[in-house]
């Protein structure tokens, strides 16, 4: 089975691995049936697709009547208009066959014309807040592509909190300086607006007898009695929390490979709460 963590601000354990269903949009239903059966033999619960890939929507569409529960359904849209955007969310969940989203995306919002269209007045953003609060989507969220969308996303966050933030993360895109700073800020901005720990920590501790009052790095050393988790990765986190240099025994450290341990480590705090409940 895979592992599951955390993802963004959600609150949803998805597997590690998540279904991008773009391949779905040029495939017969008999063809993507086939793709789909996989999800459920290894536990994929996490979709991903947009109104931008082709079919895909019509092609997950079918497998919603039956197994909506069993996965956390993303789409995304590429307007950036009030009217545009709400449109779309709508001929997307027509197309899926669902009454609700559990995340609609801001799709490659990168171009700086695009972006102030999207996010200034009556632009997709108030759609989807709009879309949000009659309960037709639980969670907003932005992706993009490109050297410049780490930056982006960034300005993105300052603008209003999104839930998730998709963008490329390889040792391609990493060897770029620039791109490289601006991931690495990024996760920082992440890591920031990340309360999920912050909130679960204090529910484990409250059940386990321990007080606010310690200091957050004792708080983590005493979790880390009842949990198994990667103490490591949470101290060097609080020093990136606090602009201190990412380093361990080993020397610096890759904030990316940080995150991703700090978000596992996360999802056993999730089940460790869980089980106290």
């Amino acid at each position: 089975m895979i592992d599951k963590i955390p993802f963004g601000k959600t609150g949803h354990l998805s597997t590690r691995i998540i279904f991008g269903a773009a391949s779905l949009g040029g495939m017969k239903q008999d063809k993507a049936d086939q793709v789909l059966e996989l999800l459920l033999e290894f536990g994929i619960n996490h979709i991903d697709t947009a109104a931008a890939y082709g079919e895909s929507e019509l092609r997950i569409g079918p497998w919603m009547r039956e197994h909506r529960k069993k996965f956390f359904l993303a789409t995304k849209t590429g307007d950036r208009t009030y009217e545009g955007a709400r449109d779309s969310l709508h001929r997307s969940m027509e197309r899926l066959r669902v009454d609700q989203l559990d995340l609609i995306q801001l799709h490659n919002l990168v171009d700086e014309t695009e972006w102030q269209t999207a996010l200034g007045p009556h632009g997709a953003l108030e759609a989807l807040v709009e879309a949000r609060d009659k309960g037709l989507v639980r969670f907003i969220g932005v992706t993009g592509h490109g050297t410049r969308v780490a930056a982006m996303h960034r300005r993105s966050l300052e603008r209003f909190a999104f839930d998730s933030v998709l963008f490329p993360y390889n040792f391609t895109m990493l060897g770029i300086p620039q791109y490289s700073a601006d991931v690495e800020a990024l996760l920082k901005l992440c890591l920031d607006s990340v309360t999920t720990f912050c909130t679960l920590a204090r529910h484990a501790l409250v059940a386990s007898g321990l007080h606010a009052r310690h200091e957050r790095r004792a708080v983590v050393s005493q979790l880390a009695r009842a949990v198994p988790m990667d103490t490591t990765a949470f101290e060097l986190l609080l020093d990136m929390r606090e602009d201190k240099p990412l380093r361990a025994e080993g020397g610096l450290e890759d904030p990316g490979e940080l995150f991703a341990r700090y978000l596992e480590s996360i999802g056993r705090l999730v089940a460790f709460v869980d089980g106290l409940e």
